[in-house]
């Protein structure tokens, strides 16, 4: 990717996130699972403390598009 990722970065984020689990619900996610995710990410280089409910909605309701997109395109 290149550049690192912030949790601001949700589409971008949502994208990793399908491409490692394509067949997993977003809504099925803890938020604290979703956090260790993220923060798992090669490209992600934002600061841990930063993150909050807010965000990590953001990146799970991104996640659900493209989970969503790819259900519609099989």
């Amino acid at each position: 990717m290149g550049r690192k990722l912030k949790w601001t970065d949700s589409q971008d984020i949502a994208i990793l996130l399908h491409e490692q689990r394509p067949d997993l619900d977003p809504l099925t996610v803890r938020f604290t699972d979703l956090r260790e995710w993220v923060l798992a990410l090669p490209d992600f280089a934002d600061d841990p403390k930063t993150s909050n409910e807010a965000k990590l909605e953001a990146i799970q309701m991104a996640w659900l598009d493209e989970y969503r997109d790819a259900r519609e395109d099989d």
